[in-house]
């Protein structure tokens, strides 16, 4: 068995893609809350800069989350270091060019894929075994979905793809957590404001062929519902939830 760690400051979770945007302020407002946060990320600067503003709070280990032995890594040093793992925010993903979907070219619908459907699968799969074996038995698992995964953007096939697959594993996961006080849900994010979506500001283009802005929300607030997923008991757990934009053009015809 895992150690069980200590009842005041034992909360754990590992966050991936915490570099930067949802990732970032996820992590933050989770060390603000009073979690350990491991950060996971391909580039090691901005995840050391983000520790650096909370340096009793986190623990940087780069990551390539499409890299089996590397997640793997990511999960050893987090026991390692911390006894246990109560929280994983699977938050990695990548989006790429819009294209028709006769000119999506296979190396590009590989990357994609790898790490915004494989990564969620090898981290869930690393996690979920931490979860089963530590005492006290048990943790939350929050997948970073899309409204995408249900409302495509036009010329976006892999990353709806992808995002609509997350969906399945969220569930399959929450059905085979149950025996292992496991939880897991999903967080569906629309517009929030990261260097990501800064093209929305100027416009994008819409179904009808139109190019439009569109309103943003702050990233913060994303945070924020993430944190109120993970403070939930075990015995309770939000298994999708949407954050969005208020007038986005997402209910409705737009």
């Amino acid at each position: 068995m895992i150690c069980q760690a200590d009842a005041v400051d034992g909360r754990v979770a590992v966050v991936t893609g915490a570099g930067s945007g949802i990732g970032a302020a996820a992590a933050s407002a989770l060390a603000d809350a009073g979690w350990t946060v491991v950060l996971a990320g391909r580039r090691r600067e901005p995840l050391t800069g983000l520790a650096a503003a909370h340096p009793d709070r986190m623990t940087v280990v780069p990551t390539d989350v499409g890299d089996e032995d590397a997640v793997r890594t990511l999960f050893a040093t987090a026991v390692e270091q911390h006894g246990r793992v109560d929280l994983l925010v699977n938050n990695a993903g990548l989006a790429a060019p819009p294209r028709e979907p006769d000119e999506v070219p296979l190396a590009e619908w590989q990357q994609v894929v790898d790490v915004n459907l494989t990564g969620v699968f090898l981290c869930t799969r690393e996690a979920f075994g931490v979860m089963r074996r530590q005492d006290p038995q048990g943790g939350r698992i929050i997948n970073n979905g899309s409204i995408s995964a249900t409302t495509p953007r036009p010329r976006s096939l892999a990353y709806t793809a992808t995002k609509h697959a997350v969906t399945g594993l969220t569930k399959a996961t929450a059905l085979d957590g149950r025996p292992y006080r496991i939880a897991c849900g999903q967080i569906d994010v629309g517009n929030a404001a990261t260097a990501m979506t800064e093209p929305m500001a100027a416009g994008i283009p819409q179904p009808d062929g139109s190019v439009r802005a569109e309103p943003r929300m702050d990233v913060a607030d994303v945070a924020r519902a993430v944190v109120y997923m993970a403070s939930l008991p075990l015995e309770a757990n939000v298994l999708t939830m949407t954050v969005m934009a208020t007038t986005m053009p997402f209910v409705g015809r737009g």
